[in-house]
Order: structure tokens, then C-alpha cells, then sequence
């Protein structure tokens, strides 16, 4: 059941367009993840789920409830949902009374605020600094503060703006375990814009890319990263091989890709005749010796051109006819003692050769 439905939604600030023809569902109870570069209207999509702004046009359902038209239910929706945004935001006064803001505003019992207090701040682990002044703590620890004070009110769903951007990997950690716990055991609707994509992996059930203002592509994490619809796509999620190509013929199944004057074999559905060859690094395998096996419908030699070391992992280029970007263990580099001019053999699987329709320029 979708909580949200935004439909052909357009936002602009003057002269300049930020959002177009966004069309975005959310179902309840899922984690969300909205991921694209820096300006490609991330937060401002969220800002108008949450109801902060309005759109220029479009439509949005929440809750069933047409906002578009019926802008008196607003104060009544907000109330249903919450926003965590990318600095914490604390006052200079006690971490319960940061926490107890929203509920006094709402003119909540003081024996409920005081249950309702205490349980948001045990819910984020900060029971023991209750008492503390907001702003004498880390930035993470504020950040959890900030997060208790949108779940003190119990939000059906709760939007998450770049919450972990200036954390430390440990703080990072912690947010996500408690945003994860609170889907799991809350049924908790979480929408959450990120520019780390590995967070978007870990946390979200689907994810979308955001592009230049529009929603370019969802799907479960794997599609998004595997099977980018376009270069746009595949660049953003780190894809090192897009290479140009011609279908040169089809039979069980495979498609024979010519790039270069090497012929490729793929797994997937051929979406015309020019393509684009997609191939994640961590996809393909390097070896000192020809495999005595069946790997890979793809095994070819080639040479090392380039090695580039980026822990935990190593960026190797061979050259086949093409060049080919292979992800590496730091480990398994060591065990084949790659150096440049170094004759090795490479095999890909066929089902991690995607192909993408080729955007003809001009």
C-alpha cells in the first residue's frame, strides 16, 4: 500500500527549475533511499513530502489525503510525519528539554512528555545525558538528539536529509542501526536522501536516483547498481566500464557484443543494435594463468597497463583490444603479483555484461 504518491511534481525557486516531472510512491512501512549528485533536488523533494513547501504543481497523496487541494489538513499531517536534517539542530538548554520542545508545543500532559522523553532518548542510547547541556555534546550525539526529538512524536514516517553526512563512521553506524530497528520494530515509513551510495545499499529496500531534478530510476539495490537504464545511471553509481559497442549477433539466450574488435558475450536482453556495454570492476576476474575451468562465458588474455592502489581494494586496467577496469582485493593483488606489462587472463560472467541503449550524440 503506497503512504505516498507524488505525481508529475515541479518546483521552481525564480528562474531556476529544481525539480520536473517527478513521479516518486513510497510504500508503507519501507526504507526509501534517495541517492544523486549534489543539487539534483534531493532535499527539496523531501522538503516537500514533509510539507515544509508546497510545489509549483503536480500531485501528492499522503495518507490518502490529496495535499494539492486540501491545504487546511496540513498542520494535522505534519504532525504524522517527521524530519531529521543534515546538521543537528539543538538548543543551548538540557538534552530533555531539546527533546520535550515538540510535546510542550502540542500541549502534551507533563507525566507524557516525561515517559515520552525518557523513551526517545533510551530509544537513541543517551539515556545518561538527559541532564547535559545539547550543545556540549559531539556531533553525533546531537545528531541523536535531534533524531529523539522527531521520535518523541511518534512519526508514521520519518524523513531523513543527508542525516549521517558530517558523522564519524561510528556515529554513522549507530543512526543506522537505530533507523533500521525503528522500521523493523516500529513499521516505522522512512524515506532517506544520501550521497553515500553504500548507505543507500545497507538501509534502503528500494532505491532511486535522482538526476538533474527527476527521478531517472527505482528498483531493489541490485538493479540500481547492476542494471543502471542509462550513463547518467551508471557514472553516479560507480559502474568503472561503460564501453561502446554493436550487437553483432544473437543465439541461446547471449548476445555477441563487438567493442574495439573484441566480441563480448551478455546475458542481457538486447535493447537494439548500438549499446552500451555496462561492467562493474568488482565483476571481473584476473588470473596468472588460464583457468582449467569453465568460469565465465567471457575468458580472454590481456595485459596490465595500470595499477592503482585504493584500500582496501587495488584498480587494475588490462588491455584486450579495450581497456577493462577490474576492482581487486589488495589481497588477491598481492597473491598474483600483478605489475604493469604483466600477461594475465580475465573472465566476466555474460550476466554481468548489461547493456544499455546507446544515446546518440547530436
Amino acid at each position: 500500500m503506497a503512504i505516498i504518491e507524488a505525481h508529475q511534481i515541479r518546483k521552481s525557486y525564480g528562474n531556476l527549475e529544481v525539480l520536473h516531472d517527478v513521479d516518486l510512491s513510497v510504500r508503507e512501512g519501507e526504507i526509501l533511499g534517495l541517492i544523486g549528485p549534489s543539487g539534483s533536488g534531493k532535499s527539496t523533494l523531501l522538503r516537500i513530502l514533509d510539507l515544509i513547501e508546497p510545489p509549483n504543481s503536480g500531485k501528492l497523496s499522503i495518507f490518502g489525503i490529496d495535499t494539492v487541494k486540501d491545504h487546511g489538513r496540513w498542520l494535522d499531517l505534519r504532525r504524522r510525519m517527521g524530519m531529521l536534517f543534515q546538521r543537528p539542530i539543538v538548543f543551548n538548554a538540557s538534552v530533555y528539554d531539546n527533546v520535550a520542545m515538540g510535546l510542550r508545543y502540542r500541549g502534551t500532559s507533563r507525566d507524557d512528555i516525561d515517559r515520552k522523553v525518557k523513551e526517545a532518548l533510551e530509544a537513541v542510547g543517551l539515556s545518561r545525558y538527559v541532564k547535559s547541556r545539547a550543545t556540549d555534546l559531539s556531533g553525533g550525539e546531537q545528531q541523536r538528539v535531534a533524531l529523539s526529538r522527531v521520535l518523541v512524536t511518534d512519526p508514521e514516517i520519518l524523513f531523513l536529509d543527508e542525516p549521517t553526512a558530517n558523522l564519524d563512521p561510528t556515529s554513522t553506524a549507530t543512526i543506522e542501526a537505530i533507523v533500521t530497528r525503528l522500521n523493523r520494530e516500529a513499521n516505522m515509513t522512512v524515506v532517506i536522501s544520501t550521497h553515500d551510495l553504500a548507505q543507500g545499499q545497507r538501509l534502503a529496500h528500494r532505491v532511486g536516483v535522482m538526476i538533474e531534478g527527476m527521478i531517472a530510476q527505482t528498483g531493489a539495490s541490485r538493479e540500481i547498481f547492476h542494471e543502471p537504464k542509462d550513463r547518467r545511471i551508471a557514472r553516479f553509481v560507480g559502474v568503472q566500464n561503460i564501453i561502446p559497442g554493436r550487437v553483432v549477433s544473437r543465439s541461446d539466450g547471449l548476445a555477441v557484443v563487438e567493442a574495439r574488435g573484441k566480441q563480448i558475450l551478455s546475458a542481457t536482453p538486447t535493447p537494439g543494435e548500438e549499446v552500451d556495454m555496462v561492467i562493474r570492476g568488482e565483476d571481473i576476474s584476473l588470473h596468472r594463468r588460464e583457468p582449467g575451468f569453465e568460469e565465465a562465458e567471457n575468458l580472454f588474455p590481456a595485459t596490465v597497463t595500470t595499477i592503482e592502489p585504493t584500500a582496501p581494494f587495488v584498480n587494475v586496467t588490462v588491455h584486450c583490444g579495450c581497456d577493462l577496469a577490474a576492482l581487486v582485493t589488495a589481497r588477491r593483488a598481492e597473491t598474483l603479483g600483478l605489475h604493469d606489462g604483466m600477461q594475465v587472463w580475465v573472465s566476466i560472467q555474460a550476466k554481468a555484461v548489461h547493456l544499455i541503449p546507446r544515446v546518440q550524440s547530436g
